[in-house]
């Protein structure tokens, strides 16, 4: 009858009381109680079964009040407030306390002994309770450490590559940190790792509303060139340079007639190349981009030139964050990156593959007879 009428409110509370058998645990001292009082019946053993009958129903009593406080737990994870400070630790640290104090009052009651003069006996044995509590120690402190300077979350993506973890928090105790990784397997950290060892939080990145795009493109340096006036011509019939061939000739016009440059020769003055108005392409192109965040750092560089060519490196946020979202966007930028190199007169670097050495066998050799 009680369970029917539980389930039929409207408050959630008492539904994880129900579920954790928080009622059903209670009645079991009931008997014990009967027992205690019925103890005067039995000449000459009544103070044992007194002594049994306490006992009994101080760990009735710590077992209710042990599937209360996971009550509460479930109780409180259904807040908001749980993603950000999470109790499951603390909680179990009042657990292990009333267990400890539930044995040495078990203790002490049968054997009719004062529960102060045990702690006082319990002294002597500190090093071998310390060495035996050692992780949940540690986890104690680790769990303070955590909470207070609010380190990790339920729900945040970390990074442990010494643990094989990189994934979601999915739960915080007081021993243990449960984390889901991307191929959907659990990895189990100890507490006091996260204060010990160095991890990533991706927490950052999902508060920003921006996603890191930082990948490069080699350009062959063989294919980098000046510019002639057909391919300024041809450029700026390219949207999104329009303007800047327009404003880069009047520009370089000025500067080389005030130099007295010999522009006849590409070499004297300033011209504008064919990678350097690649860039300012790849610029505009990810400025009129509609996922790409143009408040967050937007970078088109150069990086140091290699045995792999010229890299141009591409270091932008997008405004989406979702894994397969993100993966698309940038997928669908260095398409077009790479599509358009060719026009400019480039080419990308890339060693040579199978089809190449076997166009390089099809070639006609020179008939060498004679």
């Amino acid at each position: 009858m009680l369970s029917l009428f539980i389930k039929r409110t409207k408050t959630k509370w008492d539904d994880a009381l129900l579920e954790r058998k928080v009622l059903h645990r209670a009645a079991h001292v009931a008997p014990a109680l009967v027992f205690y009082w019925l103890a005067d019946g039995f000449p000459g053993f009544e103070d044992i079964i007194h002594r049994l009958a306490i006992v009994y129903i101080v760990l009735v009593g710590g077992w209710v009040f042990n599937s209360f406080l996971n009550a509460v737990i479930d109780v409180y994870r259904t807040l908001e407030v749980a993603q950000n400070r999470p109790i499951k630790g603390f909680v179990q640290i009042v657990q292990i306390i009333t267990f400890v104090v539930i044995a040495i009052f078990s203790i002490a009651v049968m054997f009719n002994q004062s529960p102060f003069g045990l702690l006082g006996g319990l002294g002597a044995l500190t090093a071998v309770l310390l060495l035996v509590f050692k992780d949940t120690i540690l986890g104690l402190v680790a769990s303070f450490q955590i909470s207070t300077s609010d380190m990790v979350r339920i729900g945040d993506w970390i990074e442990m590559p010494k643990y094989g973890a990189d994934g979601d928090v999915i739960d915080v105790s007081l021993l243990t940190i449960k984390i889901q990784n991307w191929n959907k397997t659990i990895s189990t950290i100890p507490t006091y790792a996260l204060v010990s060892d160095s991890f990533k939080n991706w927490r950052g990145m999902a508060e920003s509303g921006g996603r890191r795009i930082k990948r490069s493109v080699n350009i062959d340096m063989n294919s980098i060139k000046f510019c002639t006036s057909e391919m300024l011509q041809r450029f700026s019939k390219y949207q999104y340079i329009t303007e800047y061939i327009e404003r880069k000739k009047t520009e370089l016009t000025k500067y080389n007639k005030e130099a007295a440059a010999d522009t006849s020769e590409l070499i004297n003055g300033r011209h504008l190349t064919n990678v350097g108005t690649f860039r300012a392409y790849v610029e505009a192109y990810l400025h009129n981009h509609p996922c790409i965040h143009q408040d967050m750092t937007f970078l088109v560089r150069q990086l140091p030139p290699d045995e792999h060519g010229l890299p141009i490196e591409i270091y932008v946020f997008s405004n989406v964050q979702a894994w397969a979202e993100y993966e698309a966007i940038q997928a669908d930028i260095f398409d077009h990156i790479l599509a358009v190199i060719p026009l400019f007169d480039l080419s990308v670097f890339q060693r040579p593959a199978g089809q190449d050495f076997k166009l390089l066998t099809s070639v006609p050799q020179p008939d060498k007879a004679g």
